[in-house]
């Protein structure tokens, strides 16, 4: 591990700014009257343009073209203060823009839905003419997108797909099944929303003439109620949720001619390449349709339920007819694993028509791969003991891609480039941290992002002929300048092991009076979030809850994370080693580290607590009842306490069904090990939470009355999983605040 660079930046750091005697931090300064206070500036929304050198962004109701090199405005390309439009004032919330950038498309009065979903008014604004008009006069509508001529724009609403002329305003509509709770055409239902990152399910072909999309039936899928309080009577919501082993939605893929209306079916549950006898398969998910570059053909990722196999279809858009080109089937025959789509979602066609890029995890390690057309494999282009994280872009003209790494360290994200020929590696990056980077349609510049555990975001222009900064167009320095006048201390990277002695990465913030010699012994609260993939140990800028951790610090609290088995940044292997037992090892690495941790000199044995939100709520609750002599206290937030309660993707990703795997649902839920918790614990919930379900608080409070366990619990009215609003988040962590001074 290469992270040497990092501690010594911390170090450094310590005895600057960060080391200087300053005012405290106060929860008023993250949740209260202050809120704000330590919120980083960024460059986000921007828009290139199809020159690389000009993008326009969104601010204050304005929509801006920029010269990218000055950063100077070269017009207004909208206003909503001078919008036309009779009687009726408009605020824009975003845009997009024609790819012939003669249109904006602008998105207001947006509502939010679920996590990725939302429904608006959309205008549309020709630059030309300046002529405004709505999209559409009946209704708000989700999802509303360009064709790629610049033509027509396509849009869901009441689960319905509808396509508008724009020379005309004539409204035409491709499905008449769609009915709540029952058909969607072109939008996710929830658990795909939520579990493959995914709302929009609809794609305009290359040519603008068809319309591809997903179909859901989710008739069959259980419902979900939820009340939700405030007037003299609870409202019911109902929506549909398919818990693990129960029924998910009949997923299918259509495409239609938008002239003639003309549909035909995609030949999804059996292609040509499956197995002859094989029927055709209806108990499938299809979490990705895109074209190819060839407009008659359209490329359809396909698995199976326990996703642990993933196929790769090209569908004939004028019959139907689908074959497989390529299979992934993770693991080994004797111990199969699974796809995790997040981590392989890099698929992109090449322009000459014969080949596309694919990413891959065969090796132990995500890496890109170059295909033909037909699914051959050409050559990997990537290789090592690292992950490829991202792909951020493909110069085709120059043959290059550009993506992040965690070759430097799992605790970083680095940005290279490599040829198509896997040849001329060359790192972009040099300071230590995480990266990202978003680059102009023509790869002449990019926008290169920056942070570190020590640093808020440093946003600079590149061009891609050299490594040197053109310009800076963040740098936080007032953010910096406002830290330098508080008691911050800094994360300090450290490595213990594992239960079964893999070494595990961890971070650690003291306070500035630690004795290293043990003169004085200060109590330790370990936060864990812990759930496949996921980090909380990289070298990056933290969010709000590391100016919580100050506030702990200032009264003498040690905070520590450590990332067990089963997280990411690590190989293929680490992460899925927790397959069909979530929860088990997890909990043991947690052990294992808060025992490591009591044996520092400088640290009190009899006062290690932990706390975690939604995964890491159930590791809390995990370490309370299994780790109950080694953790004196514990806050759950928002937690899963029976995977039997979460949803189907997620969890059958990872524990199989229930009907196959019984014991690797049961052994690790808090709720079978609830009377062996000892010691205090405060579980907190959302009764709105669409996500992970009030349901699983309510279970595990039965099981701690029922083994006769006292413990702290509060509930949040209407709030969702992330539990904010109004003076909701203050009110929480001063509660938690009030917790961990009295029990720890």
């Amino acid at each position: 591990m290469k992270n040497s660079r990092v501690l010594v930046a911390l170090f450094l750091l310590a005895g600057s700014a960060f080391g200087q005697t300053k005012k405290p931090v106060t929860l008023d300064d993250i949740w209260g009257r202050n809120a704000g206070a330590f919120t980083q500036r960024t460059v986000e929304a921007v828009n290139w343009m199809k020159s690389g050198g000009f993008y326009t962004t969104l601010d204050a109701g304005k929509i801006v073209k920029f010269n990218i090199t000055t950063g100077l405005p070269v017009e207004t390309l909208f206003d909503e203060r001078q919008a036309n439009l009779t009687g009726k004032a408009i605020h824009i919330d975003g845009y997009q823009l024609s790819f012939d950038e003669r249109k904006l498309l602008l998105t207001t009065e947006e509502e939010p839905i679920y996590r990725r979903s939302s429904k608006a008014e959309f205008y549309i604004y020709n630059l030309l003419t300046k002529q405004l008009a709505p999209l559409s006069r009946a209704g708000k509508q989700q999802y509303a997108t360009f064709s790629p001529d610049g033509k027509r724009v396509a849009f869901v609403r009441d689960n319905n797909l509808f396509v508008v002329e724009l020379a005309t305003g004539k409204e035409t509509k491709l499905t008449s099944d769609g009915k709540r709770n029952a058909i969607i055409n072109g939008g996710a239902d929830w658990v795909y929303e939520e579990e493959f990152s995914m709302a929009r399910a609809f794609e305009w072909s290359p040519d603008s003439k068809r319309l591809a999309w997903i179909r859901f039936d989710e008739s069959r899928v259980p419902e979900y109620d939820m009340q939700l309080w405030g007037g003299l009577y609870p409202v019911e919501y109902r929506f549909k949720y398919p818990k693990a082993g129960e029924a998910n939605s009949l997923v299918s893929v259509w495409i239609a001619e938008v002239l003639t209306g003309k549909k035909v079916k995609a030949q999804t549950g059996r292609s040509v390449g499956d197995a002859v006898s094989r029927p055709s398969e209806t108990d499938i998910y299809l979490p990705r349709i895109q074209w190819t570059k060839n407009a008659n053909l359209l490329s359809v990722r396909r698995m199976n339920r326990l996703q642990n196999k993933l196929d790769l279809l090209h569908v004939s858009a004028t019959t139907g007819q689908a074959q497989t080109v390529l299979t992934e089937t993770p693991g080994t025959p004797d111990r199969p694993t699974y796809v995790d789509l997040e981590f392989t979602d890099d698929l992109t066609y090449l322009n000459d028509g014969k080949s596309f890029i694919w990413s891959s995890e065969r090796s132990g390690y995500k890496h890109l791969y170059l295909y033909d057309v037909n699914g051959k494999l050409i050559r990997p282009i990537t290789s090592g003991n690292f992950e490829v994280a991202t792909v951020s872009g493909i110069d085709e003209k120059s043959g290059t891609i550009f993506f992040t790494s965690t070759e430097a360290s799992p605790l970083e994200r680095h940005l290279y480039r490599i040829g198509l020929d896997g040849q001329n590696k060359q790192q972009l990056s040099e300071k230590p941290g995480t990266y990202t980077a978003n680059f102009s349609p023509d790869f002449s510049y990019y926008l290169l992002y920056h942070t570190a555990a020590d640093s808020p975001v440093t946003v600079s222009l590149r061009d891609t002929k050299t490594t040197n900064d053109l310009r800076i167009l963040e740098s936080n320095d007032a953010l910096k300048s406002r830290l330098a006048s508080f008691s911050i201390r800094p994360k300090q990277f450290f490595q213990t092991k594992a239960a079964d002695g893999t070494p595990l990465n961890g971070w650690m913030i003291k306070p500035a009076n630690v004795d290293s010699t043990g003169t004085k012994k200060h109590p330790v609260l370990m936060f864990v979030y812990g759930g496949p993939g996921s980090q909380t140990v990289k070298n990056e800028w933290d969010s709000r809850d590391f100016f919580w951790y100050q506030t702990l610090l200032q009264k003498g609290y040690i905070i520590v994370s450590v990332d067990g088995r089963g997280t990411g940044g690590r190989g293929t292997a680490f992460r899925t080693s927790t397959y069909a037992q979530l929860g088990k090892l997890e909990t043991e690495d947690q052990i294992a580290a808060a025992r490591y941790l009591k044996t520092l000199p400088y640290v009190d044995p009899n006062r290690v607590g932990i706390w975690g939100w939604s995964y890491g709520g159930y590791m809390t609750a995990l370490c309370m009842t299994l780790g109950a002599d080694v953790f004196k206290a514990g806050i759950s937030v928002s937690p899963v306490t029976n995977w039997r309660f979460y949803d189907t993707i997620y969890t059958e990703r990872y524990l199989k069904r229930p009907q196959e795997n019984a014991a690797g649902y049961d052994d690790n839920s808090p709720v079978t090990h609830a009377a062996k918790l000892h010691g205090p614990y405060l579980l907190v919930h959302g009764t709105g939470d669409d996500n992970v379900h009030f349901q699983n608080s309510i279970a595990f409070e039965n099981a701690l009355i029922d083994a006769g366990k006292q413990f702290q619990s509060f509930y949040y009215p209407n709030r969702n999983h992330g539990i904010y609003g109004g003076n909701t988040r203050l009110h929480l962590y001063q509660m938690m605040t009030d917790f961990v001074e009295k029990n720890l």
